[in-house]
């Protein structure tokens, strides 16, 4: 499951997505963002499973990940799991979480009492609202589609099959 220079039957580019599995601070319902936290016991196990449900399924030729070691640890344990060695690891923060700004570290539920269940669904579902300090959804857009466009989708344009571990709002955003 791992080559050099692969490139798909067909000569077009594979992407797969991978969102991080369970963090710690997932577990407790806390606005994470760009907090550095790790998976969780269960997270781990998840991310295992993953990679050994796509075993043998494609040849990757390299993966991304965002900064923070939630999403690299879910990278790391599905390349076990799936036994891809001997690629390129990239590691990059515009493939980061969307920031959350005043809102990291703090629990979900707490935040929606302060500022009510509308303006928390606003921001977590909508595109263009923000947290207090923090990203829209748009913001995280133009911040990973850039990065896309001129790092990842040439190689995909190449036939490479690339695999990303990242978050849910950085993957939203592609």
């Amino acid at each position: 499951m791992s080559g050099e220079n692969c490139m798909a039957p067909d000569g077009k580019g594979r992407l797969l997505l991978v969102r991080h599995t369970e963090s710690v601070w997932n577990k407790l319902n806390v606005f994470t963002g760009w907090v550095d936290v790790e998976l969780s016991e269960a997270g781990k196990a998840h991310a295992l499973e993953v990679g050994q449900s796509v075993k043998g399924r494609f040849e990757v030729d390299k993966a991304y990940t965002s900064g923070l070691i939630r999403a690299q640890q879910t990278l790391d344990l599905v390349m076990q799991g799936a036994g891809i060695t001997g690629i390129p690891v990239v590691q990059d923060w515009h493939l980061n979480e969307r920031f959350y700004g005043n809102w990291q570290g703090k629990n979900k539920a707490q935040m929606a009492t302060k500022y009510g269940d509308e303006a928390i669904h606003a921001v977590r579902r909508g595109y263009a609202a923000r947290p207090p300090g923090g990203e829209s959804l748009e913001d995280t857009t133009e911040r990973v589609m850039e990065y896309f466009d001129e790092i990842i989708e040439p190689e995909l344009a190449e036939g490479k099959t690339i695999l990303i571990a990242a978050h849910g709002n950085s993957l939203r955003a592609l």
